[in-house]
């Protein structure tokens, strides 16, 4: 229990980690974007209140895919850290899950963690 503890928590750190690189990624997609606009254009687009409702989730998911697919390694930090964190999940009683699911999580970080030694380049950086 105490080593599942610690892991949980070297794994949480670890995803803060992911995210906080993350947002950095998307600010500066967002910030790249917005001169790319500005540049192509000074007039704005029509604009409707009914896509506002749904406009903000489909910028941040957009924005979101931008991020990952320019930073790959950042991406496979991040699968792989989140597939790691479902083990003491279960083994801490936090979120029980069946045995099939934590072994394919094992799997696709395993998978991660190959792709990593053998493509140094993956490898996810520190700014």
């Amino acid at each position: 229990m105490w080593a599942a503890r610690h892991y949980y928590y070297s794994l949480l750190l670890s995803l803060a980690r992911d995210l906080y690189e993350i947002s950095l990624q998307m600010e500066q997609a967002a910030h790249d974007r917005a001169k790319r606009e500005k540049s192509l254009s000074q007039e704005p687009l029509g604009y409707s209140v009914a896509d506002e409702e749904t406009e903000w989730l489909q910028s941040f998911l957009l924005l979101l895919f931008r991020s990952l697919k320019k930073h790959p390694p950042l991406l496979l930090d991040t699968v792989k850290n989140f597939c790691d964190i479902l083990n003491p999940l279960d083994q801490l009683g936090i979120y029980k899950s069946n045995p099939g699911i934590i072994g394919l999580g094992g799997l696709v970080s395993s998978i991660a963690g190959i792709i990593i030694v053998a493509y140094p380049q993956m490898k996810l950086k520190m700014h």
